[in-house]
């Protein structure tokens, strides 16, 4: 596990030793967060002894690209159902998706929204046959483990005093409550707008797995910048600025929202001189493919949001 040291101006004048953890380079085909909630999953998957996947996503998902890498590489069927209409060619996530040999079916808006009822379930796998269903975003309490793996593997490089993290479903972020195990704080960054309903997730997700409820974490809901896969010019500013600072790319749904909130907390003065603060690169880059099918190249439109 690379972590980076970032020499952030205002971390430095605070007197805060930023990190980021790159864990979007710990797999070169399901990077960060995804790979590690799918490992116990997919093991669960073998050991009942299905060959196929099933699960739920966008149409610019990260879960979906991973789902449908993770079959490939493993030698299991996937099948993706799409939240929305089919609507002429396929965007490069899901023809990728496709490539890997993902089998696409569309769900009307209704339909998807009451994915985790039983009985549309259970129309549904009766429509594609025996499956192992993985849920949007791939969140579920066997979804914990693998990412709790990031706080012992984190620990047995460097000390820190917080560890935060981008949420979209929350699951992540439990998992590193999980591996915490109620030592150090956590800070969770909420992707989506009036998010404060994930800490009941979360907070769920923990007592399932472990049987504990953890409070040593904060959720932070306002730096959404508009919703889920919403953005404004100046969290578009510091993506760019912080590549050029630091050689690194974040993306504008999760990290990028992640690194703009962190350094604004440190500007604030949230954390006390002197302590270390890591940020983990969750990966998702690969959403950038949506925003650029929407609005053209990067290199293009940076400017104008500079």
């Amino acid at each position: 596990m690379l972590i980076q040291e970032l020499q952030e101006p205002i971390a430095t004048q605070r007197g805060v030793r930023l990190l980021l953890c790159r864990d979007d380079l710990t797999h070169p085909e399901l990077p960060g967060n995804k790979w590690r909630k799918l490992k116990y999953n997919l093991q669960e998957a073998r050991s009942q002894g299905h060959d196929t996947l099933l699960t739920f996503g966008g149409a610019f998902s990260n879960h979906i690209a991973a789902v449908a890498a993770a079959g490939r590489l493993l030698g299991f069927r996937t099948i993706g159902l799409i939240r929305g209409e089919e609507t002429g060619p396929l965007n490069p996530t899901l023809a990728r998706a496709v490539a890997d040999g993902m089998h696409l079916r569309y769900l009307d808006r209704e339909t998807y929204r009451r994915q985790h009822e039983p009985a549309v379930l259970a129309e549904l796998l009766a429509q594609t046959g025996p499956a192992y269903v993985l849920p949007e975003g791939g969140t579920n309490a066997l979804a914990l483990p693998g990412c709790a793996e990031l706080v012992t593997e984190l620990a047995a490089q460097t000390s820190f005093d917080f560890l935060a993290v981008a949420c979209g479903t929350g699951g992540t972020l439990a998992g590193l409550l999980t591996g915490l195990a109620g030592q150090r704080a956590a800070l969770g960054v909420a992707a989506l707008k009036n998010g404060g309903f994930l800490s009941g997730e979360i907070n769920e997700l923990t007592q399932a797995a472990t049987g504990h409820t953890y409070h040593n974490y904060q959720l932070l809901t306002d730096y959404h910048c508009g919703g889920y896969a919403r953005f404004s010019a100046e969290l578009l500013t510091f993506i760019h600025d912080f590549q050029t600072r630091h050689g690194v790319l974040l993306d504008p749904i999760y990290t990028g929202k992640l690194l703009y909130a962190l350094v604004d907390q440190i500007r604030q003065g949230r954390f006390p001189a002197g302590s270390t603060v890591v940020a983990v690169h969750t990966g998702g880059l690969q959403g950038w493919v949506g925003f650029e099918q929407r609005f053209g190249p990067r290199s293009t439109w940076w400017p104008a949001v500079s």
